[in-house]
């Protein structure tokens, strides 16, 4: 891969006078958007944090201050009647809005018996008091804004322990700080259960271990996580003000929900679940308290339109289902509901609210599902089909219906995507080239370089920023060194940042931009080691298929059998042979072959330290922590041929 390409330039631009017209006619509609939210975002705020940093691992996990711009100057006032300050120039003022109600933050009571922690990380941490401990939902992204969370909790209303861990679903930002609630061990010897829906497992697996290094790559720019927190940098993630910054954990459930209207009694707590699979995530559930009238649903219905694919990247989502399924709940649950309360933003209270919440986030997902395959079936390809959309005034004049996180835009791609592919049907875009070789094209086409960029800043001047964006691209992947061409198309991207109603957008602009003036992050080796313990072989193994150099084997064929001996007594094999043949790695569980090149004993749990990096192969032969019986060369041939994934992979440019 090319190196990446610095340029020296002003850290931010001003906005144009494009964009301050654009926002000056986005003010107008303002008025229109629920004025209670801001009173439902500060409701039951019992106490905060009384450390402005949440330290990590690695630093600051935290940092509550870095958002104070958004907030009025006396904090202590953020209720409905503050003075909030106005949104500057740099920023769409709906979703100023947006990160004004996102930066709440403390512990809430949300009804007697159940509080939320927010505004400590993107997601909420909530609680709930069983007959002997704390009930958790989803313990945030990171062990360290959890246990923050805890501490918070337990310092206002008295120290309970842990009893139960609710994943709602196999997003990372709600499982991953597990471990600042409760403990591997505490889990083994069943003194806290964890639940969560069918499949989460896998499904945690795939997106976070499986496709983890280029999806946290693209992260950064979904979430601006590299970004300044300011006006002219990063303002808001949608979901929440920001994403913390530290490691992730998993413990593995010790309980799966597999159908809906099964019942549990947690600690006393009676909780009636409903699986949601494919919706918002592929392993999710809502459940509903039938004692006490709460329903939660999980992220399926949140204070904004949400992604029907995340530009991060994940499978395309099901709006057709996700639409079902808040219909579902709302026929199960809805009639006996007095609140409703999620995993990001605030709760609803009272029945009229919770079913006009209900029934226009149901409705959202079925139009943009909808409508789009109405155009799809008139033969529009998917680019038309995003240009020619707009949200009716049911939906626009409601802001938990505005596309704060996810986007009409490629929502409607994301529905195409998952019944007609990503061809839009013409054979000139079935086989393209690739970006640099169509690169050298186009400015040969524009006649040269000079021409192009003159074009396009006529283009910039008229504040047509999208086409400078798509034209100077060409010049930048054909001349990464063109110092004239990454400017202006940073300077394109960075106005269209600015234009942003979605976080996403806004995050993806400017961290381009960034990138493009002051070149890509360095490249660090990508390491998973707090998610691999809590995989199954079968998980781990797949994941080391992923990294294999094929081209490095070729011709190569080798087998190796694996022995556990701490997984028996476990629901998991002993036994399991890894073969190397045709360039490409497979597994068998439960099975040993007599013509194997070796026969490896070792700990499983030790397996998880090496694909980590904690420590070697050679390190444990040597110390006696691993026996071979055979060839200890095949296991060179597999792991010596391990590809090692980047953080810092170049996006913008070649």
């Amino acid at each position: 891969m090319a190196g990446s390409t610095a340029v020296s330039s002003p850290e931010a631009k001003p906005a144009s006078d494009h964009t301050k017209a654009m926002h000056a006619e986005a003010v107008t509609d303002l008025g229109r958007l629920d004025p209670d939210d801001y009173e439902r975002a500060a409701r039951g705020l019992l106490a905060t944090n009384a450390d402005d940093v949440i330290d990590g691992p690695f630093g600051p996990a935290w940092t509550t201050s870095r958002h104070d711009f958004v907030r009025p100057e006396d904090a202590t006032r953020i209720g409905p009647g503050a003075d909030w300050p106005d949104a500057p120039d740099t920023v769409h003022p709906s979703l100023w809005r947006q990160a004004q109600l996102n930066s709440h933050h403390g512990l809430f009571q949300v009804d007697e018996g159940l509080w939320q922690v927010r505004g400590y990380d993107l997601s909420n941490i909530s609680f709930i008091a069983g007959e002997t401990g704390w009930i958790v939902i989803d313990p945030l992204t990171t062990s360290s804004t959890a246990k923050a969370s805890l501490d918070l909790i337990n310092a206002t209303l008295g120290e309970r322990p842990v009893v139960a861990v609710i994943y709602t679903h196999s997003h990372v930002d709600h499982f991953g700080g597990v471990l600042g609630v409760t403990t591997r061990e505490a889990a083994a010897r069943g003194e806290v259960r964890i639940i969560a829906p069918e499949g989460f497992l896998h499904e945690a697996v795939a997106e976070n271990v499986i496709a983890g290094p280029a999806m946290a790559r693209r992260s950064n720019y979904q979430f601006g996580m590299l970004l300044p927190s300011s006006p002219t940098g990063q303002v808001d993630c949608g979901l929440g003000i920001a994403v913390p910054m530290a490691g992730v954990d998993l413990i593995a459930p010790t309980e799966s929900i597999t159908e809906t209207g099964q019942e549990l009694l947690v600690d006393g707590v009676r909780i009636v679940f409903q699986l949601t699979p494919d919706a918002e995530a592929p392993a999710e559930m809502n459940f509903f308290f039938p004692d006490t009238g709460w329903l939660c649903m999980a992220e399926n219905c949140t204070a904004t339109m949400h992604n029907l694919v995340p530009i991060r990247g994940a499978q395309a989502r099901d709006s057709l289902s996700w639409s079902h399924y808040i219909g579902e709940a709302r026929t199960l649950f809805g009639a006996d509901t007095k609140l409703v309360f999620a995993s990001h933003h605030w709760p609803r209270w009272g029945h009229d609210d919770v079913d006009g919440f209900l029934r226009l986030q149901r409705d959202l997902y079925r139009w943009v599902h909808d409508q789009t395959m109405r155009r799809a079936n008139h033969g529009m390809t998917p680019n038309e089909i995003a240009e020619d959309l707009s949200l009716p005034s049911c939906f626009s004049d409601e802001a938990h219906t505005h596309g704060y996180y996810g986007h009409l835009v490629h929502n409607a791609k994301a529905v195409y995507q998952r019944y007609l592919s990503w061809y839009d049907g013409n054979p000139a875009r079935l086989h393209q080239h690739p970006p640099t070789e169509a690169g050298r094209r186009y400015v040969e086409l524009a006649g040269g370089a000079d021409a192009l960029l003159s074009h396009a800043r006529a283009a910039f001047d008229d504040g047509d920023y999208r086409w400078v964006v798509e034209v100077v691209n060409h010049l930048v992947f054909a001349e990464p060194d063109n110092t004239r061409a990454r400017l202006l198309q940073a300077d394109a991207l960075e106005q269209l940042g600015y234009q942003s109603e979605a976080s996403t957008y806004r995050n993806a602009y400017l961290t381009g931009a960034m990138e493009l003036r002051h070149g890509s992050p360095p490249a660090r080796p990508v390491r998973r080691a707090g998610l691999l313990d809590a995989l199954t072989v079968d998980q781990v193994f797949s994941t080391i298929a992923v990294r294999l150099r094929s081209e490095d084997v070729a011709g190569e064929r080798v087998s190796v059998n694996w022995t556990f001996p701490d997984l028996a007594g476990t629901d998991q094999p002993t036994k399991w042979l890894l073969g190397l043949e045709h360039q490409t790695l497979h597994h068998v569980a439960g099975l040993h072959s007599e013509d194997a090149t070796a026969t490896i004993t070792m700990e499983r749990a030790l397996l998880s330290r090496i694909m980590g990096g904690e420590t070697t192969f050679v390190d444990e032969l040597g110390s006696g922590t691993i026996t071979v019986d055979g060839d200890a060369g095949a296991l060179l041939t597999i792991f010596g041929n391990l590809d090692t994934f980047e953080s810092g992979f170049n996006i913008v440019e070649p």
